[in-house]
């Protein structure tokens, strides 16, 4: 018999949440039920903490809320408990590499989200869904130390695939480069991605990988997969995000996080 399921990771973006951001009455009725059962629940998304904060009443959140991929980790009330930069010195090619393939840059730096341009594609469903506004600067360069997340942002994927490409050849002994949407490229520290989310939270809690399970839609996802012994893919993720987990659930609009907890995950 396969051990039994103590920690439960889920992503939130295209997972969590439906495709308007709704966290559904069955998803919180869904989480209930595995602290009912003693099952600990967590979450990680390429979001700042501040863009998850919205999340933590009504799912009652206790355990650690990992932002930027793993970027940094905060407690429900928000105080960092650690994080992980990008290198000082790589952040400006980083910057440029995602320039030169046509990518609008956005950057990440402690509590602030910066941007050049304010109408650019996604700023403003951005804003919406983090529930707060960018600070338009003209330069990045006052802004490049420290940063926890650069995102490139285009709605031609494969300008977006071909900016991770690009970042992983040059600097991927540097970064961490993955797509945690179809038209955003994530570049954070490389110990800074979702895989090694799961390993914080096994070492965390003490929780072997077998007993951890992991649902998520994007390829960032999939190296949580590999660090749990339950993978769960949505029905709205591709079909190589699919290929690279154990189980898929239905949609996020079919409300497929909460079909996973009651088919797969709940004893």
């Amino acid at each position: 018999m396969a051990a039994p399921i103590r920690l439960f990771l889920a992503d939130v973006d295209g997972t969590l949440v439906t495709q308007d951001k709704v966290l559904t009455d069955r998803a919180i009725a869904a989480v209930g039920k595995l602290k009912e059962t003693g099952i600990l629940f967590a979450i990680t998304s390429g979001r700042p903490p501040r863009g998850m904060s919205m999340l933590i009443e009504p799912l009652q959140l206790t355990t650690p809320i990992a932002g930027f991929n793993g970027g940094v980790y905060v407690r429900p009330d928000m105080s960092v408990i650690e994080q992980q930069t990008i290198p000082d010195d790589v952040t400006p090619t980083v910057i440029d590499l995602l320039g030169a393939h046509g990518l609008d840059v956005w950057v990440y730096r402690g509590a602030d989200w910066f941007i050049r341009d304010p109408k650019a594609p996604h700023v403003a469903r951005e804003a919406w869904t983090v529930k707060f506004d960018p600070t338009v600067t003209g330069s990045f360069a006052s802004v490049s130390h420290g940063a926890a997340k650069v995102v490139g942002v285009s709605d031609d994927y494969d300008a977006v695939q071909k900016g991770v490409d690009a970042v992983r050849e040059r600097l991927g002994d540097h970064v961490s480069a993955a797509r945690s949407q179809p038209y955003y490229c994530d570049v954070t520290n490389p110990d800074a991605n979702k895989g090694a989310v799961a390993q914080y939270l096994s070492r965390t809690y003490q929780i072997p990988a077998e007993q951890i399970a992991t649902i998520g839609d994007q390829p960032n996802d999939v190296l949580m997969f590999a660090h749990s012994g339950l993978s769960i893919a949505m029905g709205n993720a591709s079909h190589e995000v699919q290929k690279a987990a154990r189980r898929v659930t239905t949609s996020n609009e079919d409300e497929g996080f909460a079909h996973a907890v009651e088919r797969f995950i709940l004893p």
